[in-house]
């Protein structure tokens, strides 16, 4: 059995989406602190002229140098760093896009937990065993979960981005749907190069502004990040120790229990009430037990004082997993249920563990946005409440799922099909007709 004693060795787990849908792995920056945005003004586009990317991007620049100027930033610093700083095309494009399919998680997870990544990851646990303990007994975090998140977020330092942290943060802060994140992240990244002493041009990033050896942003290196290998200086894209100090004590700082499990795989009945697998449902173990929820082998659910919540990522046809606090804390280093299950399943693996026992639904075609679109729309019709049509199977729309198909007999699950919309479809075509 994949059990909770074994946690060290085999534990865990970056467009969230959330738990019973097909997820996006996408990346998402990891946690920050933001400060208030500042309105600056941006000349319109000529009467009549369509909009062009990147029009007025010069403008931007020179009147964020007063922001600049209100957070300590000197002028020397911000021509350091901003002088050379031009629209990224590229940036935009990947900030504007809206994909049209999201990957499953049973792919995700694929590339994810590969065997290359789990015998690169046990390389490196052993490579490094002297510093990972250190760091393991300073936070508390597992050494397994660290070394999967340096190999989720970089590849173990081979894949840190290539992208000017000035100019991706720039486009970012710019205009488009990130402007409220990337103007306090480029404050911050001004402050690294003037209160750090990095050199603008050496700072390389992702497109979306994360950095380093476990992918930070600028205003989580000055919340969480630690300067481990004792050389003065907190170097994450250099340092490994430095990067994987400052992950553990980003998730410490998070609330990471030291010593507890993140959770595990289950298997649950055919009459178990779906509609309570979701990750704000916890109960005791006692409670899950009388519920027919056994161990992915079919034991006892083992004793835990902590109570915990049951989650279906790919449905009620898919694996269920039992997760805890912990589960929860890697949420926050990246808020997606595919990134979350990937760090947690790779530490596993990295230490040991088997792989996942039950199925993925690898027949189950995820629905393109136009299908998802259609799924709110059907809802909407038929007298739930899915919220506005935006093509994101959000926790809404989740939520309207399950009622219909409580009312319907089906599965609970939240979990959005082809079959399902099908029969939405359907009936509201024998309702219209």
């Amino acid at each position: 059995m994949r059990s909770i004693s074994s946690l060290f060795g085999r534990l865990k787990r970056g467009l969230a989406l959330g738990l019973a849908c097909t997820l996006a792995a996408c990346e998402v920056p990891a946690p920050q602190h933001t400060a208030p945005n500042v309105s600056l003004p941006i000349a319109p586009p000529p009467g009549g002229v369509p909009y062009e990317p990147g029009a007025n991007f010069a403008q931007f620049i020179a009147n964020f140098r007063a922001q600049a100027h209100a957070a300590g930033i000197t002028d020397a610093t911000y021509d350091a760093a901003m002088v050379h700083v031009a629209f990224n095309p590229r940036v935009w494009q990947l900030n504007s896009a809206q994909p049209e399919f999201v990957k499953p998680i049973w792919d995700y997870l694929d590339g994810a937990v590969s065997p290359r990544r789990i015998a690169d990851g046990q390389a490196m646990l052993a490579a490094n065993a002297n510093i990972l303990m250190q760091i393991e007994r300073r936070y508390g975090v597992p050494k397994e979960i660290v070394v999967a998140i340096w190999g989720m977020e970089s590849d173990y330092g081979r894949s840190m981005g290539n992208f000017n942290m000035f100019e991706a943060l720039a486009t970012l802060a710019f205009d488009g749907p990130r402007t409220d994140f990337a103007r306090p992240q480029l404050i911050a990244a001004l402050k690294m190069v003037q209160n750090d002493g990095f050199k603008p041009e050496m700072m390389v990033s992702s497109w979306a502004g994360a950095f380093g050896q476990t992918q930070f942003v600028p205003t989580a290196y000055y919340a969480h990040a630690v300067d481990f290998d004792g050389d003065g200086k907190k170097d994450l894209w250099n340092s490994p120790a430095d990067a994987l100090a400052s992950t553990a004590s980003m998730l410490a700082d998070a609330g990471w229990k030291r010593g507890a499990p993140w959770g595990y795989e289950i298997r649950l009945p055919q009459s178990f009430p779906y509609e309570q697998a979701d990750i704000d449902t916890t109960k005791v173990i006692a409670d899950w037990r009388a519920l027919g929820a056994k161990t992915a082998l079919g034991a006892d659910l083992p004793d835990n004082a902590e109570a915990g919540a049951i989650i279906l990522p790919a449905g009620a046809r898919g694996p269920a997993f039992l997760v805890f606090g912990n589960f929860k804390t890697v949420l926050q280093y990246n808020n997606a249920v595919s990134y979350a299950l990937g760090v947690c399943e790779l530490a596993a693996r990295i230490g040991g563990a088997d792989a996942i026992v039950a199925p993925w639904p690898r027949d189950e075609v995820p629905l393109n946005r136009n299908e998802r679109l259609q799924v709110q729309r059907d809802l909407m019709m038929l007298g739930y409440d899915p919220g506005a049509p935006d093509g994101v199977l959000g926790r809404k729309v989740r939520a309207a799922l399950r009622v219909y198909q409580q009312a319907r007999n089906l599965p609970a699950d939240g979990f959005a099909t082809k079959d399902l919309l099908a029969r939405m479809n359907a009936e509201i075509k024998s309702k219209t007709s």
